[in-house]
């Protein structure tokens, strides 16, 4: 039986030792659940119409079926069901239609093993999260023919300096180890800022971040 706070997933990639290195990597912690594995992304789309899973850690350079075509209809048909792209490209086409095409998050696959698994928390959340090393892909296409602008939109300086840390992709809990302050303070922070910039999640953080110098 499933406990509460367990977290079941899928991992799709088609490289064998890339997906026992995953695997390997996550099966200390006891409160994921890998559900399965595959080798392509109809398979997965197969075994979803069995058991949905929570999250699942998706490659984009997959054979027949692209990680961004099944992230699409693993997205329609699944919307309860989070979606991490874990590939080796900083492409910006792939960063963006990965995140148009219904992803949660977008990481390279050399992330460490305690970020994958903070980031795989903090998707089942309901977060959106995107590589700091590519953020500047998402600043880039949306603000490139703009001169970068000066705004402090009335940030604390805690609020700065919680900002700084969410631009480097740090989780809520991270971020109150960093500060140290409660998860719950870090969580405020956070709400706090997203009001201030006027956006609805971290990405869009980020972004607004970058191009208004904060």
């Amino acid at each position: 039986m499933e406990s509460k706070n367990e977290i079941s997933i899928y991992i799709v990639e088609d490289y064998l030792l890339t997906r026992i290195t995953y695997k390997k990597a996550l099966q200390d912690y006891q409160d994921i659940n890998i559900k399965g594995d595959f080798d392509t992304a109809e398979a997965c789309i197969e075994a979803l119409e069995t058991e949905a899973v929570d999250v699942i850690l998706m490659d984009l350079g997959l054979p027949y079926m692209t990680g961004i075509e099944a992230t699409k209809i693993i997205h329609r048909k699944y919307p309860n069901t989070k979606i991490i792209i874990l590939t080796s490209h900083e492409n910006d086409d792939e960063v963006l239609s990965s995140l148009a095409s219904g992803a949660n998050a977008y990481a390279l696959k050399d992330i460490e093993t305690k970020k994958l698994y903070n980031l795989i928390r903090t998707v089942k959340e309901g977060s959106i999260w995107i590589d700091p090393r590519i953020t500047k892909v998402v600043q880039k296409t949306f603000y490139k023919a703009e001169p970068r602008e000066k705004e402090d939109f009335n940030l604390t300086q805690r609020e700065k300096e919680v900002l700084d840390l969410l631009v480097q992709g740090f989780s809520n809990t991270e971020i109150a180890d960093r500060l140290i302050v409660s998860t719950n303070t870090a969580k405020a922070h956070v709400c706090n800022i997203l009001e201030k910039l006027s956006v609805t999640d971290r990405v869009q953080a980020a972004v607004k971040a970058t191009k208004y110098d904060l």
